[in-house]
């Protein structure tokens, strides 16, 4: 982020300017993702029950939003560069960002792995390998620019960069804030939840179940399930928890009733 920020204030070169900056947003990123982390395996106390472990919902929230400012500011630069265009240094431009593509390319390598299971880790995953074809466009940009002195694709690629972020962090935003609303996380089908519990020997019926996500990495669940006559309260509960558990549901509370008494909750159903 340095080297491009200089070399970019150094040439005028938007492309690289406006890469440095996002990679300064990464920085930030990288940086809530790893508190997100620690949040989110942080101990229950009497006042938060859950632990901090909600935080991380919202720092998803929060890299979201530091990369949707950071779109808006990337465009108001690059048409201010289209109304007054400057000579930029093509070749400059494209061995530095090269150097973003060896920085970025490893970077997303690393976070690969393990971005299918934490949206924060995903988010991250996600502004590397964007990064990584960014400064694969700002390479193109030099080039080119060196061989005709076309000094406007500089711009050009800066709103090219402000589209490619803004499309993956569009899905990043969305659910992040939905997660931060507690609605059910991505990848758990509540009807699939649901059907698959009254599969359970001894169950008749499941009502008022409510699904959340305690953090990123963390769901819960609540159900009233309806016990058959011969079914043992103990036993079923068990059962259903460990089936659950394998669905990715570690934190499931289960109130039992027997057939015949209805639930008298408010809005049990």
């Amino acid at each position: 982020m340095l080297v491009e920020a200089g070399v970019g204030l150094w040439k005028g070169s938007l492309g690289l300017l406006s890469d440095a900056g996002h990679n300064l947003s990464d920085v930030f990123s990288l940086l809530l993702a790893l508190v997100a982390f620690r949040l989110s395996v942080t101990k229950s106390t009497p006042k938060f029950t859950y632990g901090y472990r909600k935080g991380s919902v919202l720092i998803s929230l929060l890299n979201a939003v530091i990369l949707l400012v950071a779109v808006g500011a990337i465009i108001v630069e690059s048409v201010h560069k289209f109304i007054n265009p400057s000579e930029i240094d093509g070749g400059a431009v494209a061995w530095t960002a090269a150097v973003g593509i060896l920085v970025n390319g490893f970077t997303a390598f690393l976070l690969m792995r393990h971005q299918k299971n934490d949206i924060n880790t995903r988010g991250a995953f996600l502004h590397m390998a964007a990064d990584t074809l960014v400064s694969i466009g700002v390479v193109v940009s030099g080039i080119v620019i060196s061989l005709t002195g076309w000094s406007f694709i500089d711009p050009l690629i800066g709103i090219v960069i402000a589209v490619a972020i803004l499309i993956s962090t569009w899905e990043l935003l969305s659910e992040s804030l939905k997660m931060s609303m507690d609605a059910v996380p991505e990848g758990v089908d509540t009807e699939e939840i649901i059907s698959e519990m009254k599969e359970v020997q001894g169950v008749s019926d499941v009502h008022h179940v409510h699904i959340w996500p305690i953090s990123t990495t963390q769901t819960a669940l609540t159900a009233h399930v309806v016990l058959s006559h011969e079914a043992v309260p103990e036993d079923l509960v068990a059962a259903l928890k460990k089936h659950l558990a394998e669905h990715g549901i570690g934190h499931a509370t289960i109130e039992t009733e027997r057939e015949g008494r209805a639930c008298t909750d408010h809005d049990c159903c």
